[in-house]
């Protein structure tokens, strides 16, 4: 009776100390993660590169821009246009008028999704550790990478999906659902490390099938500066 007592207490002490081990190694984790970033992002500051973003609607490419994106001083990315092709706008007052109105609210929707979409990328040490804790984890496979999954992350009912290198501790691939203003709306994203470099997003693809939309974006040509 006395043994199994011990057992007893011995088993009631190892469940409590369980989450108090997980919630120890996910902060080590999310740390880990978020000082990863930190490196990474000093590091491509040092760098310039060629972005290329194409939007399609109702399966018709709308616009196409090509831009040159690096840092400034004040740490905030400037694009350049280096070519910007959008839809030829229709002749006749009234359906150019419509049609500007309409190119107007595809901006202004996009706009807002971008500021969703932005919440996703768990810009500090806490967001980053709410994630984890409330993520499945699942250890690394052939590939070295660890997957997180987690459920309402910023919408009620969405899901978002990251895989991090397990050596580097560096985001390798993102998958989001999610919805916006109503509409369903995924993403993908597959990120590159440069030989010697840093990581960096190599494309990106949001697509809204309620609006027949979709954006692709692809970053290429990455030069240090001198």
């Amino acid at each position: 009776m006395q043994r199994m007592l011990v057992l007893m207490i011995g088993l009631v002490l190892f469940v409590g100390v369980q989450p108090i081990l997980a919630q120890s190694q996910n902060a080590e984790r999310a740390e880990k993660i978020a000082e990863a970033r930190k490196k990474n992002a000093a590091l491509l500051r040092q760098y310039s590169w060629t972005s290329r973003t194409e939007l399609k609607e109702d399966g018709k490419v709308r616009d196409i821009r090509v831009e040159l994106v690096n840092y400034g001083p004040n740490g905030q990315l400037q694009r350049t246009p280096l070519n910007e092709q959008g839809a030829s706008m229709p002749r006749g007052f009234l359906r150019r008028h419509v049609a500007e109105e309409k190119k107007h609210k595809t901006q202004e929707y996009l706009t807002g999704l971008r500021s969703l979409l932005d919440q996703y990328t768990l810009p500090t040490t806490g967001k980053v550790l709410d994630f984890i804790d409330r993520a499945q984890v699942r250890l690394p496979g052939p590939g070295g990478l660890v997957l997180l999954t987690g459920n309402n992350v910023v919408n009620p009912g969405d899901s978002m999906s990251l895989w991090v290198d397990a050596g580097t501790h560096q985001t390798r691939k993102v998958e989001i659902k999610s919805t916006y203003k109503g509409d369903p709306v995924t993403v993908t994203a597959t990120f590159k490390a440069l030989p010697g470099g840093p990581t960096h997003l190599e494309y990106a693809e949001v697509e809204v099938p309620a609006k027949n939309m979709s954006l692709q974006v692809h970053n290429f040509n990455y030069t240090r500066s001198e």
